[in-house]
């Protein structure tokens, strides 16, 4: 069978089905160089507090259209403190908040500059707690050119892939699939929904963070994550 590949930009926290198009992948480019989206998820994620799910923020600069590789996160801003007190608040009596403590602690307390550095930081760690082997590429290394899915089809065929793994958003919204039709490119769309696990704090809630899942499930995480029941709808 043909190589699988998914496609992301880098996110902050990224949530549980950013994982899973990972997990699913014989290998994965991450975009680290794709316009930073001031809207978006590249520079926040939810956790869940006793309150319910809560927005954390890393505060950048960025001008308008700005790569996300020159993204520089606001040193003046004490975020990191605050992102990490939340979540000891929330998470400290989890059975598994002692396993990750020591890498989010000293995460935080690192000086960083750029956006990218600590969001490729946290991935690799994360990865490596779930027990994903998928081999990783990042686009800043591989050095394609075109745009938009013209961009896509060439990243694909610099790693091997003759399929494509998308959400089904991204097929609606901005995906020229017949570009990569002409290309012999498959398309492989995810479906998915967040599965429900123990959770801390009551009332479940989807789509969280995954140190959400890592903190309540442990080693048991990635079968949670692979277990989850088609269906979802965001990408």
């Amino acid at each position: 069978m043909t190589t699988l590949a998914g496609i992301h930009q880098l996110h902050y926290l990224p949530w549980l089905r950013y994982f899973e198009k990972i997990a699913r992948s014989d290998v994965f480019i991450v975009l680290d160089t794709i316009q930073y989206n001031k809207n978006g998820w590249q520079n926040r994620n939810k956790v869940k507090t006793h309150a319910g799910a809560t927005l954390l923020t890393v505060p950048v600069h960025a001008s308008l259209g700005a790569c996300l590789s020159e993204v520089r996160i606001d040193g003046t801003a004490r975020w990191a403190g605050k992102h990490w007190s939340t979540i000891q608040q929330s998470y400290c009596r989890c059975p598994y908040f002692a396993t990750h403590a020591a890498f989010l602690e000293d995460t935080y307390s690192r000086p960083w500059s750029h956006l990218n550095a600590l969001n490729r930081h946290m991935l690799v760690y994360f990865l490596d707690a779930l027990g994903i082997a998928t081999k990783i590429y990042y686009a800043s290394e591989l050095q394609v050119p075109g745009n938009a899915t013209e961009r896509l089809v060439n990243l694909l065929k610099a790693v091997g892939a003759g399929r494509y793994y998308t959400g089904a958003y991204a097929l609606e919204q901005y995906l020229d699939a017949n570009l990569l039709v002409e290309a012999g490119i498959e398309l492989e769309i995810q479906q998915w929904s967040a599965p429900v696990y123990p959770q801390a704090h009551g009332t479940f809630i989807p789509d969280l963070s995954i140190i959400d899942l890592l903190m309540n499930c442990g080693p048991a995480s990635l079968d949670i994550l692979l277990g989850g029941e088609a269906g979802g709808t965001n990408s």
